[in-house]
């Protein structure tokens, strides 16, 4: 018996995933090198945990749906995945890429902090 629900519909708990742990390690991780006012680095380190994390649950899905769709072409017939494995694939994709977006937008905010911190009070933007 194939099990249709791995090709129609998406796994959640995989998104849901995605959307709660990289970007917490990716800041977590980089946090200390934006404290030495080393935010390139910080960012880097911080992506490459994000997109990581996108690149691994894009593999995860790609076996996931090749599975699914091997198991049909056995038992003699062919199915679709719905949604296609590039929707699939977009999804982390695109959850990584807007993840990375909010990494360097706080960092900014970091950045800024850090940096007025030399001020006096009424100099500060």
């Amino acid at each position: 018996m194939i099990e249709t629900n791995t090709v129609n519909g998406l796994n959640w708990y995989w998104i849901f995933l995605q959307l709660a742990i990289p970007p917490v390690v990716g800041v977590l991780i980089a946090i200390p090198f934006w404290r030495k006012s080393d935010f390139i680095f910080g960012n880097v380190v911080g992506s490459a945990v994000i997109l990581a994390a996108a690149i691994g649950l894009i593999f995860r899905e790609y076996v996931e749906v090749d599975r699914a769709v091997q198991a049909c072409l056995d038992a003699g017939t062919t199915c679709f995945p719905t949604p296609s494995a590039f929707a699939r694939f977009a999804i982390h994709a695109s959850i990584g890429l807007g993840e990375v977006f909010v990494l360097f937008t706080l960092s900014l905010a970091v950045e800024r902090r850090i940096r007025n911190r030399g001020y006096a009070a009424e100099w500060r933007r």
